[in-house]
């Protein structure tokens, strides 16, 4: 990851300072009243947050190149990220991919024993953008508080490698690690898989393709997943303008994932429309002003009528990324350490 430069340090100063405002003053700064949609109420750091982003004239991922946008992640994910624990153990490894070398970043906390429970996680980007550093702090925190080794998976990004790349590389990293478990102290009956957002999309992904494997997933953690990319829920259009996520920069993901709208159906790409019977049980979190809302609520919906075990939460006054913003929103963090705790449960 490049440095932030003097200006970007400086935001992050700046951002940091005036959202450790008490909240009152946050909604004053922000407009002056609460933001309510849907009987959701933003939290005001949120709220004052979003309102900075537009006065600093933060630009949408859509109004963007692609290389510009992969930058633009970067300095997102770094202005407000969390705190993250120091690890005793993080290497750089490539597993054998179905497109070349997949290259991932294994962290292993100082008190786990040779046979650990694990985690592989997906990082967020829409398909195009993010990677091992944008999630480094995520991933360092999962990792220590749901005690588990977590294996970072770069898979391949669009428009360079459209559908199904992400997905195919997705299934070859949980394949390898399941081949390789002992080899890389890891027990087998305890490999979990998680992500956000399009890393929850490929966590769902996994989790289906591999129901017929000797080794499986043994829980799914979907942090806000995107798992209907034809983008056919209220929300979408509901919330997507003025969140963070815009409906405009959902559209230029999926431009540049999908090689044709039809893909959109494909289960591999939208596992909304698979069929979920005996995919391994599930933890669901979603955000009430993320236009993915509706489409994670729905998933976990189907996933409770096929018979599986899942549990939903919505964290209500939250937006779609806070989890990488946590480092400066008090509230988001708390989220971050329940999802932590979800999987941490999952595979004791």
């Amino acid at each position: 990851m490049q440095p932030l430069s003097v200006a970007h340090r400086f935001q992050a100063f700046a951002a940091r300072a005036l959202l450790s405002l008490p909240d009152s003053l946050q909604v004053m700064l922000a407009g002056g009243k609460p933001v309510e949609r849907d009987g959701y109420v933003l939290d005001p750091q949120v709220q004052h947050m979003l309102a900075m982003q537009r006065r600093m004239r933060r630009p949408h991922f859509h109004q963007l190149s692609v290389e510009q946008a992969r930058r633009e992640m970067e300095v997102n994910t770094t202005l407000l990220a969390p705190l993250a624990p120091v690890m005793q153990y993080v290497r750089e490894d490539r597993f054998n991919g179905p497109g070349g070398p997949i290259p991932v970043r294994i962290y292993r906390p100082r008190e786990l024993s040779a046979k650990a429970p694990a985690t592989l996680y997906f990082h967020g980007g829409g398909f195009v953008v993010g990677g091992l550093d944008s999630h480094d702090p995520v991933c360092r925190i999962v990792a220590h508080e749901a005690r588990c080794v977590v294996i970072a998976v770069d898979y391949r990004l669009a428009p360079e490698h459209r559908f199904p790349a992400a997905a195919d590389d997705a299934v070859a990293a949980f394949r390898h690690v399941a081949a390789n478990a002992n080899a890389l102290g890891i027990d087998a009956s305890r490999i979990a898989v998680a992500g956000d957002s399009a890393g929850g999309n490929l966590s769902a992904v996994v989790s289906l393709d591999t129901r017929g494997d000797a080794v499986r997933p043994a829980f799914q953690l979907l942090i806000y997943p995107a798992v209907d990319l034809t983008m056919s829920f209220p929300s979408i259009t509901s919330l997507g303008k003025g969140f963070f996520l815009e409906k405009k920069s959902l559209e230029w993901f999926m431009g540049h994932y999908l090689r044709s709208p039809e893909d959109g159906r494909d289960p591999r790409a939208s596992p909304w429309f698979a069929e979920v019977a005996g995919a391994p049980p599930a933890a669901v979190f979603t955000a009430g002003f993320d236009p993915l809302r509706d489409e994670g609520e729905a998933y976990a919906g189907k996933l409770e009528a096929a018979g599986v075990p899942v549990t939903y939460t919505c964290h209500r006054s939250m937006f779609h990324g806070h989890i990488s913003a946590s480092g400066g929103l008090s509230n988001a963090r708390p989220a971050l350490s329940e999802m932590a705790a979800a999987l941490r449960v999952a595979l004791s």
